[in-house]
């Protein structure tokens, strides 16, 4: 069944002991292959399986500090399967 399209997107000031249990949940999550995210106004649920893109990033620039951790991964891996390989010559 395919899941309907859409995004969940927050953004909040929260404390150390709070950011790590988002990372923790995000991890388990990910661990069973359904990740819901919701808040105040709704949630959304996605389901991570197979080869998956990750990007880790972190910055410190004139006193302000962020990381970005990114994941991604397709719902149709039969059409990612469908580029040609390489030539090397």
């Amino acid at each position: 069944m395919k899941q309907a399209e859409g995004k969940f997107r927050h953004q909040s000031v929260q404390d150390r002991k709070t950011i790590k249990v988002l990372l923790e949940a995000v991890t388990k999550g990910v661990a069973k292959g359904e990740l819901t995210f919701s808040d105040e106004d709704g949630s959304f649920t996605l389901q991570p399986e197979g080869l998956m893109t990750i990007r880790i990033r972190g910055e410190k620039n004139d006193g302000a500090c962020r990381f970005d951790i990114s994941v991604a991964w397709s719902e149709r891996p039969d059409e990612d399967d469908r580029k040609a390989a390489p030539r090397v010559t």
